[in-house]
């Protein structure tokens, strides 16, 4: 494991090993989330794989009885 270093404008730079390992490219979002004394990274994946991901689901917007009557 190697140490980076924040620069004096906060960034970082992701190690080329971890850059290849997770196939991180420019624009791939991430998200810091704090966990006690630790900081987590998590890949955040494109949306569009979220597709089917509710197979079955109507996705007819469902109202209620007084919305439908006004």
């Amino acid at each position: 494991m190697n140490p980076v270093t924040i620069s004096s404008r906060y960034q970082v730079v992701i190690p080329r090993a971890i850059r290849e390992q997770f196939d991180l490219k420019p624009g791939k979002k991430i998200m810091f989330i704090p966990y006690h004394e630790t900081l987590r990274v998590v890949i955040v994946p494109p949306i569009e794989l979220a597709q089917g991901m509710f197979e079955g689901i109507t996705t007819d917007p469902q109202r209620d009885k007084t919305d439908r009557e006004l």
